[in-house]
C-alpha cells in the first residue's frame, strides 16, 4: 500500500503546486489563522508566500522509502564514531573549552555529551543544510499531507521565531525538514529551548557557537537530564524472555535486578531504572544495553535508539581522547615557544 501511495502523494503535491502559494486556499487560510491568533499582518504574510516555490527535493527527502532497506546498528555507529568526527571533535571541545564547561556548570550535561551531538549532526557546522527554511516547511505543510499538521506548526514557530529575532523569516538556512544550526533544532525547539549564551541579545544558532552549546545543554536539562547518572550499561541476554521487556519500549521502568528473570544480566549495574535497548545487525549478535533516564533524554532529541547510542559512543570516545589530544597540543606549544619566545601563551 506505502508503495502506491507515495507516487500519489508526490503527484497531488505536483497538481497543487502548479498554483501559486499566496492563491492557494490552504494556504490563505493558515494566514487568517495566524492573523486571528498571533497578529501577523496578513499582506505580509501573503508577500512572503508569494516567494514560495515548489522543491520536488523536499518533498522526496521526507517520504520513506518505497523498499526500505535492513537496518544496521554496525554501519550507523561507524557514520558517526569515526577518526575524521573524532578529530573534529577534539578541535572544537579545545576551542570551546570554557563554554562547554560553563554549559556543563548550569545545565548539568557533560561537555563531551554536547560535543557528541553537534558532531553527529552537522560535523560541528559543516553540514547544517542548504534550504531555505521558511520555502522548506511551507512546502512540508501543504503539500505532504502525511505530516501537514506538525509542519504547520513548525511554520508557525518559524514566524515567530522572525518576528522575535526582529528578521525575515527567509533569513534562515537547515535542512529540508526545517532544522536550523550547529544543533539541528526545528524551529519550535529554538523557541522553547534555544538560550542566548553568548549575551548578545540574539539567539543565532547558526553563528554563534556558543548559543549552541548552550542551548544543547539546556534542552536536555529540560527533558529531565540527571546529573552525574548513568547513560547505558552493557547487558548479556539468555534464554527467550527478552522480546516481552523489549515490547515495553525504551522508557526506563525496571530496575536492573528485576530483569534478571526475564534472561537479562547486567553485572555492576546502577540499581536505577531502566529499559533493554536492543542494537541490532544483520549476520551479526544483537548487542544489548540498559537504557537509563539519560539514554531516554537522548531520544528526545532524535526519536532513534541508534542515535542516542551513537552520540553515547562518540562521547565517550572523545573522553578517552581527550588527554592525549591536551598533552599533545600542550607539546606543540612548548615546541612553537622553543623556537619563537615570543609565541609563548601568556
Amino acid at each position: 500500500m506505502k508503495r502506491l501511495l507515495l507516487p500519489f502523494l508526490l503527484l497531488a503535491a505536483t497538481a497543487n503546486a502548479a498554483e501559486l502559494y499566496d492563491e492557494r486556499a490552504d494556504v490563505r487560510a493558515f494566514v487568517a489563522e495566524m492573523a486571528e491568533r498571533n497578529g501577523f499582518d496578513p499582506d505580509v504574510l501573503l508577500a512572503h508566500f508569494r516567494k514560495v516555490h515548489y522543491s520536488p527535493p523536499v518533498i522526496k527527502a521526507i517520504m520513506p522509502p518505497t523498499s526500505p532497506g535492513v537496518r544496521s546498528w554496525q554501519a550507523y555507529r561507524t557514520r558517526f564514531v569515526e577518526p575524521a568526527r573524532i578529530a573534529h571533535g577534539l578541535e572544537f571541545w579545545h576551542r570551546h573549552d570554557a563554554t562547554l564547561a560553563r554549559a556543563e556548570a548550569i545545565y548539568g550535561v557533560p561537555a563531551e555529551i554536547i560535543v557528541a551531538i553537534i558532531g553527529v549532526e552537522t560535523i560541528y557546522g559543516r553540514h547544517m543544510g542548504r534550504f531555505d527554511v521558511f520555502n522548506a516547511l511551507s512546502n512540508l505543510a501543504f503539500d505532504y499531507p502525511p505530516r501537514a499538521e506538525l509542519f504547520r506548526q513548525e511554520l508557525e514557530a518559524l514566524l515567530l521565531l522572525a518576528r522575535d529575532e526582529q528578521c525575515s523569516p527567509w533569513q534562515f538556512r537547515g535542512s529540508y525538514a526545517g532544522a536550523i544550526g550547529l544543533p539541528q533544532f526545528l524551529p519550535s525547539s529554538v523557541r522553547n529551548y534555544a538560550v542566548d549564551f553568548d549575551g548578545d541579545g540574539h539567539i543565532d544558532l547558526t553563528h554563534s557557537v556558543d548559543d549552541a552549546i548552550g542551548s544543547v545543554g539546556r534542552f536536555l536539562n529540560e527533558h529531565g537530564w540527571a546529573t552525574g547518572e548513568a547513560i547505558v550499561w552493557p547487558a548479556k541476554v539468555r534464554g527467550d524472555g527478552t522480546p516481552s521487556l523489549l515490547a515495553e519500549g525504551i522508557a526506563p521502568n525496571r530496575l536492573p535486578e528485576n530483569m534478571f528473570e526475564f534472561g537479562v544480566d547486567a553485572e555492576g549495574a546502577p540499581e536505577k531504572p531502566a529499559a533493554l535497548i536492543d542494537l541490532t545487525t544483520p549476520d551479526a549478535p544483537t548487542e544489548y544495553r540498559l537504557g537509563f533516564n539519560n539514554f531516554y533524554v537522548l531520544t528526545r532529541y532524535n526519536r532513534s535508539t541508534f542515535y542516542a547510542a551513537a552520540v553515547t559512543d562518540l562521547a565517550e570516545t572523545l573522553r578517552a581522547a581527550r588527554p592525549q589530544a591536551q598533552r599533545a597540543e600542550t607539546a606543540r606549544l612548548e615546541i612553537n615557544s622553543a623556537a619563537d619566545p615570543g609565541t609563548a601563551p601568556r
